[in-house]
């Protein structure tokens, strides 16, 4: 049975399911924030729930207080601004990732997250899972807040103070770190339209389908026809590191013009070491993590410049 607003939620003290804790459904924002206010660190805010739960079964968070703010319809949608210069996208943190995949606007405007997010775990979870929620969450193996930089994306937040904006550079911090400060919800967050000659890259290396990526690569970029060089190109690797991570070094080489096309795509793998120190756990060495983004950033620019697969 749901628990109700104001109600305990008691564990079950074994250790495999949540503490004791009590829940408030949040029915606007103001009143998420309100609530914020009074129970300080103490409260969590809940969305899909599909990163949040585990953690409290498996009492990696113990909040005392879960502040629920599924149903604001509000902070649902995609939308394209036009008015004030460029048009844009704007994404309410929100929305559904099954909703980033169906959405038409997201296909035409911001074809990498179309591309990202039929890779997010399984159905049953982006049918539950929330954009706003995967980025406030910062797992670094995940696929959402890679994309998220690779397309320069602004966070829009509100907190007591008031509204500000975070580029997507500056509010992935470190391991499930971000830039939002107490009290500070994720409201929407917005990317430039793709514009002409941009296109996206996409590709993961994962023991099974769903699985979190051992490896994996979102890129935004403009290919030059007819060459293997960029005009730009933003290669954000992911399961790398504690946070996604701008591959600046490969980038420079893969947009150099003073670089031979035949030499170009070997060593902008090889500046990959100067990108990227990977972690060693029990799934993959340091070494095998940076020979599958080599193998991956192959993959990528492959797809971008419509030439057959090379690693």
């Amino acid at each position: 049975m749901p628990a109700l607003p104001g109600r305990d939620i008691a564990g079950d003290g074994n250790g495999v399911k949540a503490a004791a804790l009590r829940y408030e459904r949040a029915s606007s924002l103001a009143d998420a924030l309100a609530l914020l206010q009074r129970h300080g660190a103490s409260a969590t805010l809940i969305a899909g729930g599909q990163s949040l739960v585990p953690a409290l079964n498996l009492r990696m968070a113990a909040p005392e207080l879960l502040i629920d703010i599924s149903r604001l319809d509000a902070l649902r949608g995609v939308q394209v601004m036009t008015e004030g210069g460029s048009p844009r996208l704007r994404i309410g943190a929100m929305t559904r990732h099954a909703e980033l995949g169906r959405s038409p606007e997201i296909a035409r405007h911001a074809p990498l997250l179309h591309l990202a997010v039929g890779h997010v775990a399984h159905a049953a979870i982006r049918n539950r899972g929330t954009f706003g929620g995967s980025l406030a969450h910062a797992d670094p193996a995940s696929e959402l807040p890679a994309c998220a930089l690779a397309l320069g994306s602004r966070m829009h937040v509100v907190g007591h103070a008031g509204a500000r904006v975070i580029d997507a550079g500056d509010f992935f911090i470190g391991l499930h770190q971000t830039a939002l400060q107490p009290g500070e919800i994720l409201v929407a967050v917005e990317v430039d339209v793709l514009a002409d000659g941009f296109r996206p890259g996409f590709a993961e290396l994962a023991r099974r389908q769903g699985d979190y990526a051992l490896v994996g690569l979102a890129a935004h970029a403009r290919p030059i026809p007819g060459q293997m060089r960029f005009a730009a190109i933003a290669p954000v690797f992911f399961s790398v590191g504690a946070r996604p991570l701008l591959a600046a070094a490969a980038a420079r080489v893969l947009t150099d013009a003073t670089i031979a096309d035949a030499d170009r795509l070997h060593l902008a793998q090889q500046a990959l070491a100067a990108d990227l120190d990977p972690p060693a756990d029990p799934q993959a060495s340091s070494a095998m993590r940076l020979h599958l983004a080599r193998v991956l950033l192959g993959r990528v620019v492959a797809q971008l410049v419509g030439t057959p697969d090379v690693i």
